[in-house]
């Protein structure tokens, strides 16, 4: 009887979750990452939502460490390696791109979920939805008033079951004009998120947006998995409080 083979090694997956950060060296889930590529040319270009074709390499820090690597030639140096070619070009303006393609992406994000459907603008819209548990997500504008924001904070809190806590919807950084833009509504001011699908998807593009910028308080993606994208929750009610807690301090 012939003894049984070893089973061949399992190749890694590729197309897997986790990716380094070329910078740190730290392995973190993709999605916290941003990915770059490089055009024929040579030219190291952003690909945040990682759609280009071709190789990429993924770096996981914020846009002030990200300068310092781009002004100190670590960044370059790192791309050398990563690329396998010396002969690439990294543009002055890249931090600016990946910032405006983050900003971008969010506001693409935002758009969407109005189409489909799932957010609701308008205070007392807000307000109705957040005092029945029907709000996964809230989001204010960076001019919105205190007031107004603390008055949808208290109906999420009912809504949630949280009264007491320090549970609050997270402010985003964009005024109500870009807002009312991104949705195509007049005047939006603050904007619930009502699925918690939907409340998931928002906040992932969010936070990475707020983190890379540094609006907010919060982890880097290099240092640690992230957090502040929404858990799967049993309700609406659940889901406001993982998301909210988890986005006010921009933990994605």
């Amino acid at each position: 009887m012939k003894a049984a083979l070893p089973p061949k090694p399992v190749k890694p997956d590729k197309d897997g979750p986790e990716r380094k950060c070329v910078l740190t060296g730290d392995k973190v889930d993709r999605a916290a990452l941003i990915r770059l590529v490089l055009s024929p040319e040579g030219e190291v270009l952003a690909d945040v939502r990682a759609k280009a074709p071709g190789r990429g390499a993924w770096i996981g820090v914020d846009r002030d460490a990200l300068q310092r690597a781009l002004d100190s030639g670590k960044l370059k140096a790192a791309l050398f390696r990563a690329f396998r070619r010396r002969d690439l070009t990294v543009s002055a303006d890249l931090p600016e791109q990946i910032e405006r393609q983050l900003e971008r992406a969010a506001l693409d994000r935002l758009g969407l979920e109005a189409r489909a459907s799932t957010i609701v603008t308008g205070g007392e819209r807000i307000e109705a939805a957040a005092r029945a548990g029907k709000v996964a997500l809230l989001l204010h504008a960076t001019d919105a008033g205190e007031d107004g924001n603390r008055k949808l904070d208290q109906a999420l809190r009912v809504g949630s079951d949280a009264e007491g806590s320090g549970l609050k919807g997270l402010v985003i950084a964009a005024p109500r004009t870009i807002l009312s833009s991104a949705l195509g509504r007049e005047n939006v001011v603050h904007v619930a998120v009502t699925d918690p699908g939907a409340a998931r998807r928002v906040g992932d593009v969010i936070a990475r947006w707020h983190r890379f910028i540094g609006f907010g308080s919060g982890e880097r993606p290099c240092e640690t998995v992230p957090q502040g994208s929404i858990a799967a929750a049993a309700s609406p009610g659940a889901a406001a409080t993982a998301a909210n807690e988890g986005l006010t301090t921009v933990h994605e």
